[in-house]
């Protein structure tokens, strides 16, 4: 089951909103309409990224990935303490996992993911007490828009699969 959206802070939205944007390009492409945001406090974008997976031939080329690489490169440091993440779908296990060991402070999702999501709906690897490190995660941010993009995408290759 997934959690409660938790209430956004301040600006949650607009980073959502530049994530969704992520998204859109991410489709354009041809891939699984997914984007990433992460932020500094102050409120500067430090990395951005969408799926890559299929153009890339990389399975680790989620959204969340490539941003995170991003903002290391930035950071030049593995390591994003105070960061947020944004992402238009909870986070998988992979992605989960890269959060947590680059030790972000936050991490905010627009849909929640029933098949794979690994902040609440399948598993709640954050919630895991024996791990070194936990970062707070808020869902529901942008839910719908969030949701609605991938509806669309997947109705559209549902219905040009039909057609082939």
């Amino acid at each position: 089951m997934a959690p409660e959206p938790a209430a956004p802070a301040p600006g949650d939205a607009d980073f959502m909103a530049m994530a969704l944007r992520q998204a859109q390009a991410a489709w354009d492409i041809g891939e699984v309409p997914v984007g990433a945001v992460v932020a500094d406090a102050q409120g500067q974008v430090l990395g951005t990224g969408y799926n890559r997976t299929i153009v890339d031939s990389d399975p680790t080329a989620h959204a969340e990935i490539v941003a995170l690489r991003a903002a290391a490169q930035h950071q030049s440091n593995y390591r994003l303490p105070g960061l947020t993440l944004y992402v238009t779908l909870e986070p998988c296990v992979m992605c989960i996992g890269a959060m947590l060991h680059a030790r972000l402070a936050r991490v905010v999702y627009g849909a929640a993911d029933p098949k794979t999501g690994a902040c609440g709906s399948v598993l709640d690897v954050g919630a895991v007490a024996r791990l070194n490190h936990h970062t707070t995660i808020t869902g529901g941010v942008l839910a719908e828009p969030c949701g609605d993009l991938l509806r669309r995408f997947f109705r559209e290759r549902r219905a040009k699969e039909s057609v082939s």
